[in-house]
């Protein structure tokens, strides 16, 4: 590695270099801060001498006039069927205390590029055995699903179900991308998997809440590199989770103004869309395998109408609304199932009876929705008799679509329960049809199939 220039200003996490040759966009460069590396990528070149570039270290000990060398490349990691059970960060280096992965074959983060041709289409709903999820907003093999809400409404808990039914269920990987995770939480995760037996079909990457923007601005595309290996490899179903893109986003913002860009709406990054964009259309699916991806993301304010979650959003097929209101009310998952939905809710996707018992229950609680507050004031006694049926077949529903997971058992004491698409479909089936107007109420509430109440 020739040296390549000095470090002449330090700005946070943004460096400015003087260099003798300019070195491309997204080049690698290295420094030494204490005897040990600190990694730079490149990002603007400011005139024939000068640019500027993102610190993935920590940026204590850099100082004016230290010597930078040039990698010869962009950032490249590891690559091994081994990573399988693993716990690494940005550079692919452990976390879990154990030996570093082998070295023999190395990825670019950035990704090759996979042409329009190679790419295939998306093919059938990927189960999840979760009731709510495969009846209403069904999650597509090769799709991209959404989980937006605020804080403490179980995105995080959704996500770990998640892996365990694509472990449990279909016999695939996952690969989970911790962006600005809380070290707490990061430490809850690795646990919970290993107690559930999941953890040596997992791949997770971290790049912490205490660590360099440049870290987590990046560390998506490290753990996509690893999902896209595993997909071209392995043959099997991938599943890359990330929690939490909307953090992605607020690493973009802390790098974009340190860079002398302009803000642009509500202050974030002009470049919002382009970077957002650059990350999810990397998740696709070839003949070798799929890439299902599920992303969880912070809704600021609870307001869908922020510019992060409306680029998000755009990319989606799916989108899993969690509502604070359904959480209040006991009701887990906390799906709001009148906003939440899939871009694949049509019948010559879904089939004849999938849709109509999925556009039968939305209609039930649709209706339900609009006569609370009539039930509030007057009571249930003033409602036609037609619509207290609905009422209480929709309450029913309701409950019955609440389900205990594996990942809260130890929590909650209640086992968890995994419920096939049809069995779902046949339960939703019968309280439309009136076969369990005479059930009560709480025998409908945190089961599974209602085979279980009979």
């Amino acid at each position: 590695m020739k040296k390549i220039g000095n470090i002449t200003a330090v700005h946070g996490p943004v460096v400015v270099m003087e260099c003798d040759e300019l070195p491309p966009l997204r080049r690698a460069l290295i420094a030494k801060v204490n005897q040990e590396n600190c990694l730079f990528e490149v990002h603007q070149h400011l005139d024939e001498n000068h640019v500027r570039a993102i610190t993935l270290h920590r940026t204590a000990g850099l100082k004016r006039g230290m010597e930078v060398r040039d990698t010869g490349a962009p950032l490249h990691v590891p690559v091994t069927k081994e990573c399988l059970g693993r716990m690494v960060n940005l550079f692919g280096e452990p976390l879990d205390g154990r030996p570093p992965l082998e070295r023999k074959e190395f990825r670019n983060i950035h990704g090759a590029g996979t042409t329009l041709a190679e790419t295939v289409p998306l093919s059938g709903i990927l189960e999840t055995g979760i009731k709510a999820i495969d009846l209403l907003c069904p999650f597509v093999r090769g799709g991209k699903a959404g989980l937006f809400g605020g804080a403490g409404v179980g995105k995080t808990v959704l996500v770990m179900e998640f892996m365990h039914a694509v472990i449990a269920l279909h016999k695939g990987v996952s690969v989970f991308a911790g962006v600005g995770e809380r070290i707490r939480e990061g430490h809850e995760l690795w646990h919970a998997l290993l107690d559930a037996n999941v953890m040596d079909k997992t791949l997770l990457v971290f790049g912490q809440m205490d660590e360099s923007p440049g870290v987590r601005f990046r560390v998506g595309m490290t753990a996509l590199s690893y999902a896209e290996y595993l997909r071209d490899t392995l043959h099997v179903e991938v599943l890359f989770l990330m929690d939490n893109v909307f953090r992605f986003v607020q690493a973009g913002s802390e790098i974009s103004s340190l860079l002398g860009r302009m803000p642009a709406t509500v202050g974030y990054q002009p470049t919002l869309a382009a970077e957002v964009a650059e990350l999810e259309e990397r998740i696709i699916s070839t003949p070798a395998g799929a890439i299902t991806s599920v992303q969880a993301v912070y809704v600021p304010a609870d307001d869908m109408t922020d510019p992060a979650v409306t680029a998000i959003f755009n990319h989606l097929d799916t989108t899993v609304t969690l509502s604070r209101a359904q959480a209040a009310k006991g009701f887990y998952p906390a799906v709001d199932p009148l906003r939440s939905g899939s871009k694949v809710m049509d019948r010559h996707f879904l089939g004849d009876r999938h849709y109509a018992v999925a556009e039968g229950v939305r209609e039930h609680l649709a209706r339900y929705h609009a006569l609370e507050d009539i039930i509030t004031m007057l009571g249930l006694e003033e409602l036609s008799q037609t619509d207290r049926r609905i009422v209480m077949r929709a309450r029913k529903l309701q409950r019955y679509l609440t389900q205990p997971f594996f990942s809260t058992a130890q929590h909650t004491g209640l086992q968890g329960a995994s419920v096939p698409l049809r069995e779902t479909l046949s339960d939703c089936d019968d309280f439309l049809t009136g076969k369990y107007d005479d059930v009560a109420e709480d025998k409908c509430y945190m089961r599974g199939g209602m085979k279980e109440a009979a």
